[in-house]
């Protein structure tokens, strides 16, 4: 199931261009109280027209959630689509941290630390090291030097892998807390990470413990919005757009407001952007497996999911190890006792999902 609507750029942080909401509205998460009366009324009709619905709009509905994955030749999917060039399309390192005191900056082609700079195009390895000790940086500024030239160089190369390998992965080289720092911008560190902690049950320290954790958050305190997401169907296939039929079903879908819920309606873009949250709750450095998360944005189904990117150093140089996991499926699947047939559905590095964009 897709969440429906025309593509449209939505405020998603201060510092990187926005990611487009499958529903083509505004970005940034808007509160509501499911309608008010009126809502209610709207949301009663349209549960009871959802045959009309079907019946009206099932061909293009079918259209946008099922096909298009590469069966009969037609689209394609994770598996098969060069990832790595969309993963790297906007990734743009920038970085303004205080480490140990010191001001620590990305500027331009150089790297501010305090009075002084690095700059990318004139020093060295050995300069940024020389720089580090001098400022008792204890090797995060020699490392944030030596991984933003890799990338700025072209010289690392990412790897995809489902949920479990991914982590395994990570075990197996040196991680590089401050290069994945420095991929973070949006949602970095903007919710209390003791908010994140009630609403998973598990440190926000831990990535792997928060991925789990936010599966049964989101099957505790939320639900697929079904009747917001008939009230698209009408709005995109019925009456083309005439009228903004999804506002009078949206609620509050913050941190707070859903733990004082047990039954909120929400949406793909909704839960990627509490998922970024939460896995960007506390600083790479204070994480067990440094993440950044990303906004994964199918606009061909109208769909959007969470990537997690984690970064290492191996014999081969900097590697860029990535999955893909989906709430929505984990939250669907709950709601419609499907996960006896369909599994959980958190891994979407498979063939039933695919990527337009990549929002960092």
């Amino acid at each position: 199931m897709n969440d429906g609507g025309a593509d449209r750029a939505a405020g998603s942080g201060p510092d990187r261009d926005p990611a487009p909401e499958p529903d083509g509205r505004g970005g940034r998460d808007r509160e509501g109280d499911g309608g008010g009366a009126g809502g209610i009324t709207r949301r009663r009709m349209l549960l009871g027209g959802g045959a009309s619905v079907a019946t009206v709009g099932g061909a293009k509905a079918l259209y946008n959630a099922v096909l298009g994955y590469g069966q009969l030749g037609m689209g394609t999917n994770l598996e098969e689509q060069d990832l790595a060039a969309l993963a790297a399309e906007r990734l743009v390192p920038t970085y303004e941290e205080s480490v140990d005191g010191t001001r620590v900056r990305l500027a331009g082609d150089r790297i501010v630390a305090g009075e002084a700079a690095l700059s990318f195009g004139d020093d060295g390895p050995d300069d940024a090291g020389k720089l580090d000790s001098r400022l008792e940086l204890g090797g995060r500024l020699r490392e944030l030097f030596a991984d933003v030239a890799a990338v700025r160089a072209g010289e690392y190369a990412f790897e995809f892998h489902d949920p479990p390998a991914f982590f395994d992965r990570m075990d197996g080289g040196e991680p590089r807390p401050e290069v994945v720092t420095a991929i973070r911008t949006n949602w970095d560190r903007t919710v209390d990470p003791g908010l994140v902690e009630r609403f998973t049950g598990a440190d926000p320290a831990e990535p792997a413990a928060v991925v789990e954790g936010l599966v049964g958050g989101f099957r505790e305190h939320t639900h697929y919005d079904v009747p917001r997401y008939l009230a698209g169907s009408v709005e995109d296939n019925v009456i083309l757009g005439a009228a903004d039929l999804r506002q009078y079903f949206e609620d509050a879908v913050e941190f707070e407001a859903l733990l004082e819920s047990d039954g909120t309606g929400i949406f793909c873009w909704e839960l990627v952007y509490r998922s970024i949250e939460a896995l960007h709750a506390v600083s790479p450095p204070r994480q067990a497996v440094p993440i950044a998360a990303c906004y994964v944005i199918d606009s061909r189904h109208k769909h959007a999911f969470t990537g997690l990117l984690g970064a290492i150093r191996t014999d081969d140089g900097l590697r860029f190890p990535m999955t893909f996991v989906d709430y929505t499926h984990t939250t669907m699947y709950d709601d419609f006792r499907l996960t006896g047939v369909l599994g959980e559905g958190l891994d979407a590095y498979d063939d039933r999902h695919r990527a337009s964009d990549v929002y960092w």
